[in-house]
């Protein structure tokens, strides 16, 4: 009969997930070459993330979604394979409305989970803000799944609420998720992202950075460089947090949009 495995052997085990986790995720290059002005601020609290992200371009739209699933470390590294093979499954021929991919993606968690509806369940699920740049209608689309959408127009700051339902099940009644258009014209620069920033605690009073706090950094990195504004967010997150351990698992994108105008 073989022994228990080792507390090493357990995290030699996890390290080689994390390979197999990063293996599937888009390549940097592939998202350079897709989106030059961009970056992808990626910091899992373990060693594997229920945090990840998803780019894909198909003729004349390019879909980006952030995404995080329910729980981190292993049990979120399971759910995020899952939902990066879904994504694939439904833009596998053509990219989707934002809203008709969250729908589906939904459909197929929930068959996945076997999640029927009943109060009682295990309410396993993933936040997303997914956004598709259509670059003949020459406008951005986003859907959200209780993560929000921030953008910049001229320098000002403006939010789109996610729907506040979850992709899975939730105890509110199931709907369809909204779709919002924002014309070029109207939109610079976008940033979707999951919870784990604005809710790391650190500070003077060891409390929550909070949303008005990002979005305060927010207001302060879109004015530096795309090149620039990665290592800045490390750098502040380094200083909020000072001497307390990593909250969650951490994920920022932000995209210029003003090279496809």
């Amino acid at each position: 009969m073989q022994g228990r495995l080792s507390e090493s052997d357990i995290n030699e085990s996890i390290r080689y997930a994390s390979y197999i986790q990063a293996a599937m995720l888009p390549d940097m290059k592939e998202f350079n070459k897709i989106l030059p002005e961009s970056f992808i601020f990626y910091k899992p609290r373990d060693i594997v993330s229920g945090d990840f992200y998803w780019v894909l371009k198909k003729k004349n739209r390019i879909a980006i979604a952030a995404a995080d699933c329910t729980g981190h470390g292993v049990p979120g590294a399971f759910m995020s394979i899952m939902g990066i093979n879904y994504l694939n499954l439904i833009a596998s021929n053509s990219i989707p409305v934002t809203n008709k991919i969250l729908n589906t993606l939904r459909e197929y968690l929930m068959k996945a989970m076997h999640q029927e509806g009943d109060v009682n369940e295990q309410k396993d699920g993933i936040d997303m803000a997914i956004c598709v740049i259509d670059l003949e209608r020459n406008h951005l689309e986003y859907s959200g799944a209780n993560n929000p959408l921030i953008y910049f127009n001229k320098g000002k700051i403006n939010l789109i609420r996610g729907d506040r339902m979850p992709i899975g099940i939730s105890p509110v009644e199931e709907e369809s998720f909204k779709k919002h258009i924002i014309p070029f014209s109207e939109i610079d620069s976008f940033y979707i992202f999951s919870d784990g920033y604005p809710d790391q605690f650190g500070g003077p009073d060891n409390k929550k950075l909070k949303n008005a706090g990002f979005r305060e950094l927010l207001k302060k990195i879109n004015k530096i460089s795309f090149a620039k504004q990665e290592k800045v967010l490390g750098k502040e997150l380094g200083l909020w947090m000072g001497e307390e351990q990593q909250t969650d698992d951490i994920l920022i994108i932000g995209i210029d949009l003003s090279s496809f105008k």
